[in-house]
């Protein structure tokens, strides 16, 4: 007989299954958008001042982190609220399931259609345009886990402030903004200005762009950079688990 957490897990798998919505933002926009960046015939030509780089190769990376974001800002934290704001998380606490289960289930869950992501957009770089796999496997492993592990405590941290579903959307949404100029899909974190860049570096999602970066180029990722996405997931990883309440 299957433990608890398990008939959870099956079964927010399937709920999870149900929402078209959520796994297109996660799973293929990322790469839709990749593909839609590499049509653009400059960005597929070589460039000096990228280091002898394609600007389409510096969005891989890009596309990469934009599927984590939308898992952990995006998708997760309406889902979690909501099931507070019904009561379901306290209803759960009266019985053998304990809610923990149900948040573990949503962790699991976010953070695999992430990397599903992570892997669809290096493939796409790959197919169509010619982009390098990582030089460094081991190390773009490293630096993909641990910001997935950031974006999701993150986004539990959205939940865990927020007291109802549209308070959620609308933090989400709020943070969703930076987050994004930080991973640089408006502009690379690469090809950012000197002093911006050391700004944005200094964030999650920028410190994870400069690590995804350097493993890709065949570096070990700078232990700067993992330092400081690895001290955002130990420091909202606290802040989540200060601040959630069941009910």
């Amino acid at each position: 007989m299957p433990s608890p957490a398990a008939a959870v897990l099956r079964t927010e798998s399937r709920l999870f299954a149900r929402e078209p919505g959520s796994l297109f933002w996660i799973l293929v926009f990322p790469s839709v958008l990749l593909l839609i960046i590499g049509l653009v015939p400059s960005f597929r030509v070589v460039s000096d001042e990228l280091g002898g780089r394609r600007v389409v190769d510096l969005y891989v990376p890009v596309a990469v982190l934009l599927g984590l974001i939308m898992a952990g800002l995006q998708a997760m934290p309406p889902v979690l609220t909501g099931y507070r704001e019904r009561g379901v998380l306290r209803r759960m606490a009266t019985t053998p399931v304990r809610p923990a289960a149900l948040l573990t289930a949503q962790l699991v869950l976010h953070g695999a259609a992430a990397l599903v992501s992570a892997l669809l957009a290096v493939a796409v770089g790959r197919i169509a345009y010619g982009v390098e796999l990582p030089e460094q496997p081991a190390g773009y492993l490293l630096a993909l886990l641990l910001t997935t592990a950031a974006a999701l405590a993150l986004g539990a941290t959205v939940c865990a402030v927020s007291r109802t579903q549209k308070i959620a959307t609308a933090i989400g949404s709020a943070v969703f903004f930076p987050a994004m100029f930080t991973a640089g899909v408006w502009v690379p974190v690469q090809a950012m200005p000197e002093a911006l860049r050391r700004i944005v570096e200094l964030t999650p999602f920028g410190a994870a762009s400069e690590a995804l970066d350097r493993a890709a180029a065949g570096g070990w990722p700078g232990w700067a950079a993992v330092g400081v996405t690895a001290l955002w997931t130990a420091l909202l990883t606290a802040a989540a688990v200060r601040w959630f309440r069941w009910e």
